[in-house]
């Protein structure tokens, strides 16, 4: 692969990322009034401001790259998303409601570790030193996310469930 096709395939993936983050601020909400136990209910209203800023990020991303911070479609969000909704629907009123939601969330954050560290390691590769250091933050974020949701799991939610 040349410098050329992993800087192509850079700016793909940040578009596809764009547009599930930006969708991901349109579903957190609904997660959040889904969710019965408190501790989620705020993970998920925290995540929510971590995500409008992954956001932000993204933009100053394409602005290193001298590029117009355009969103193409992510199709593995999208069907991430709508089994969140269809989780949602299938337990509500449930016992099992929040470690279902916490289910769906982890999925998503899993997606977006394994994105942003692709994007990072293409970033560095590139030399792309500011790029690096935006994306090492969002993963750290993500990668915080997905623990705080273990954690919430382990002690409340899963237990409920059972």
């Amino acid at each position: 692969m040349t410098k050329n096709e992993l800087h192509s395939l850079l700016v793909e993936q940040l578009r596809d990322i764009l547009w599930a983050e930006k969708h991901l601020v349109k579903a957190l909400p609904k997660m959040a009034k889904a969710a019965t136990d408190p501790n989620l209910k705020e993970a998920f209203e925290s995540h929510l401001e971590e995500t409008k800023g992954h956001v932000d990020r993204l933009k100053e991303v394409f602005k290193h790259l001298d590029l117009t911070a355009r969103a193409k479609k992510c199709d593995a969000m999208e069907g991430l998303l709508s089994e969140a909704d269809e989780i949602k629907e299938d337990f509500e009123g449930s016992e099992a409601l929040d470690a279902a939601l916490i289910c769906a969330a982890q999925k998503v954050e899993h997606y977006e570790i394994a994105t942003y560290g692709s994007l990072r390691a293409f970033a560095k590769r590139l030399g792309y030193k500011e790029i690096v250091d935006l994306l090492q933050t969002t993963l750290d974020e993500e990668g915080a996310a997905d623990k705080k949701l273990t954690k919430i799991a382990l002690a409340d939610c899963n237990d409920a469930a059972a």
